[in-house]
């Protein structure tokens, strides 16, 4: 039996907001495994959204936020090949004409090095930690955490109702025993 995380009910501020984030990826990734290319693509109604453009959207939303933004280092591929402006177009665009491995993957090494960047971070400070997203705008940490913590709980409920239409797998939290996140 796996185990995801959640918030514990006591911690610190960043173990809450990390818990939370770490809650809605495991729960995003719960909603988008499995799928096969057809399914990743489908849509429901008049909307364009799948689970794919889901996917990729947010692996740029991860590396956009960390990559680009805490850490201020350009932005790995497939991201650098294009003009800023236009990133989030393509990524929702591309993201049927990729398949399945590339997409997890994709999305799992945005993560990876999202979790990295945070870390390093939080060893200089707290989430209440400052720097300068442009020349003199200064921003927090713990604006970028709760930022991408709304932006997966909105396309988690995405990714839930187009997975219920998919297969009808539903359910707000992944199998498994929870475990309250933890910095250590």
């Amino acid at each position: 039996m796996s185990s995801y995380p959640e918030p514990p009910p006591v911690g610190s501020e960043a173990e809450t907001l990390l818990g939370s984030l770490e809650r809605q990826r495991a729960t995003f990734a719960y909603k988008c495994a499995d799928l096969t290319a057809e399914q990743m693509r489908r849509t429901i109604g008049a909307s364009q959204l799948t689970i794919a453009g889901l996917l990729k959207h947010l692996a740029l939303m991860e590396d956009l936020n960390f990559t680009g933004t805490l850490v201020g280092q350009s932005l790995p591929s497939p991201w650098a090949d294009h003009e800023t402006d236009d990133l989030n177009e393509h990524a929702w665009r591309t993201a049927t004409d990729d398949n399945p491995p590339e997409l997890y993957a994709l999305w799992e090494r945005a993560v990876a090095r999202s979790r990295t960047a945070v870390s390093a971070a939080l060893t200089t400070g707290d989430p209440g930690l400052t720097f300068d997203v442009r020349p003199g705008v200064p921003c927090s940490l713990r604006r970028l955490l709760v930022d991408l913590i709304e932006e997966y709980a909105r396309h988690t409920g995405h990714a839930d109702l187009l997975r219920e239409a998919i297969d009808g797998r539903v359910g707000e939290d992944p199998p498994g025993e929870r475990y309250a996140y933890s910095l250590d």
